[in-house]
């Protein structure tokens, strides 16, 4: 039976994020971010110090210029980056962008796109969703043929990092309706060719989002990663990598919203003695401990999935998404109803946890989703 334990290796690169993002990338800097109305949203020296850092080419193979730590490093880094509430453009770029390229791109295009990624010289956005909830293959999002090329016109929806990205990853349609499995095309577009529309979207978690809109915009051949009209299984793919990731994230959100709510069960008195020495409080804690525990299994076994390419990763990665959204969900809640009427207010961070919960709960498929998706997975 495969442990579930960091390897020393694995740890170390852990412990490195931990120590990096708690001074370099704290809740402070997203508070400061968020009062400034900062255009970009994240730290662009940030961003560079990763890139030194070699958080950004965590997946980037050694061939252009990454380390290819694998998905259990990079779920480290993001579940830091979940305890800090760190703004960065690392899981747009360094997760779907890099995978996206690995799993579909040739030889020129991973050439010509990974080492800029790594170097932090490019950024990228995965624009998938055209509705308010999430549904990969409703993609009404037109691309005709015109040439060699493609002429394509449609709106995507909720799009992370957006307005910052140097080339959009499009899931368009080529052939058949929305819903349809095949007929789905991804092609790669330069956010600053004639007739694309990003519009920045403010988000309750203070984070990069945005509506873009494709008025005819016209790539040529190059554009296609992958085969035409063969997208749907690689993009089912990248999301699967996408929500495992995700679900790293709302691990480390969960657990520093238990650890910032337990300590204030320590110090908060009422009557005379501290919160946490009333049994019905400790009850409540202790459930959540519970949870987050088995929470740290599911989304380490999901990526230990896509690392060893295991055929069952999608309902591993399902599994993992869906008690992380439960999980996340369960402590960002207790943590506000515990701090009391403070835990409402500004003043406290323990709201932020909350905040940027949510959108990541409903990013690439919510609780429901992905039950949804893991009964259908066997046979249900």
């Amino acid at each position: 039976m495969q442990r579930l334990v960091l390897n020393e290796e694995q740890q170390m690169l852990k412990d490195a994020a931990k120590g990096f993002l708690q001074e370099n990338a704290p809740v402070a800097q997203l508070r400061q971010l968020r009062d400034s109305r900062d255009a970009t949203g994240f730290s662009l020296a940030l961003w560079q110090q990763s890139v030194e850092m070699g958080f950004v080419g965590t997946l980037v193979p050694e061939a252009f210029g990454g380390t290819d730590f694998g998905h259990v490093g990079m779920g480290q880094i993001l579940e830091e980056a979940g305890r800090n509430l760190s703004a960065s453009p690392l899981f747009a770029t360094g997760v779907l962008g890099v995978c996206a390229l690995r799993m579909a791109g040739n030889e020129a295009q991973q050439q010509r796109y990974l080492p800029a990624i790594a170097a932090g010289r490019l950024l990228t956005a995965l624009a998938v969703d055209e509705a308010g909830r999430h549904a990969p293959r409703h993609v009404r999002t037109r691309a005709e043929r015109s040439g060699d090329g493609f002429v394509i016109s449609g709106r995507k929806t909720y799009v992370i990092d957006a307005h910052v990205a140097d080339t959009l990853i499009v899931a368009a349609r080529t052939a058949g309706e929305a819903g349809d499995a095949d007929g789905i095309t991804l092609l790669l577009v330069d956010r600053e060719a004639p007739g694309v529309e990003v519009e920045r979207t403010l988000m309750v978690d203070s984070r990069n989002a945005g509506v873009v809109r494709f008025d005819q915009v016209r790539v040529g051949a190059e554009a296609v990663l992958g085969e035409v009209g063969q997208g749907s299984a690689t993009l089912e793919r990248l999301l699967d990598v996408g929500n495992a990731h995700l679900a790293a994230e709302l691990l480390g959100i969960a657990q520093e919203a238990f650890e910032r709510t337990v300590a204030y069960l320590k110090e908060r008195k009422q009557f005379g003695v501290t919160l946490g020495s009333f049994q019905a409080l400790q009850h409540r804690a202790a459930h959540l401990w519970s949870e987050i525990e088995l929470l740290k299994s599911v989304v380490l076994k999901a990526l230990k999935a896509l690392d060893d390419g295991d055929a069952d990763t999608a309902m591993r990665v399902s599994v993992a998404k869906a008690k992380a959204c439960e999980v996340a969900e369960l402590a960002t809640n207790e943590g506000v109803q515990l701090h009391g009427g403070v835990g409402m207010t500004d003043e406290y961070d323990i709201g932020l946890f909350l905040k940027r919960a949510r959108p990541v709960q409903q990013l690439f498929g919510d609780y429901r989703y992905h039950v949804e998706r893991f009964a259908a997975l066997n046979g249900y």
